[in-house]
């Protein structure tokens, strides 16, 4: 099983911003947390604070992973082209969120990408990367 998480804008900062919303871990040193525990998952990783590569990462690997997990930062309130990525490829789309964005600024209630995508988790931290890699596990094909 091929699964990609795509984190978007600022989240290469994971463990040095906003401590108090996003905790104190990298996401790098995170994942290999995540690897350990899914060694029978070729689990890739892909961050970019640009819209367009997102965009060209979606199109890259979406018809051939069996999971993107997406957390695409502040595009989610914003991009609908990184929608229409999602909705222009086959492979399903978990979108994750570190915070509970609906517990947040008004502005981040709202998700262009969650229409395109088979489920979303929010608010549970870095563990919600794991929850979206047991949705694979448990959905598979």
């Amino acid at each position: 099983m091929n699964i990609i998480i795509i984190n978007g804008p600022n989240l290469n900062l994971l463990g040095v911003r906003e401590k108090t919303i996003y905790g104190s871990r990298s996401f790098e040193d995170y994942i290999p947390e995540l690897r350990e525990k899914y060694t029978d998952i070729t689990l890739g990783y892909f961050q970019s604070n640009h819209e367009g590569k997102i965009i060209d990462k979606i199109h890259e690997i979406g018809f051939s992973y069996d999971g993107i997990i997406l957390n695409a930062g502040a595009y989610t309130h914003t991009s609908i082209a990184i929608a229409d990525a999602i909705a222009a490829v086959n492979t399903p789309v978990v979108e994750v969120h570190i915070s509970n964005i609906h517990k947040r600024e008004k502005f981040r209630h709202h998700s262009y990408l969650t229409p395109n995508c088979v489920g979303i988790m929010a608010g549970f931290g870095l563990d919600g990367y794991r929850l979206a890699v047991e949705y694979f596990v448990n959905n598979k094909a």
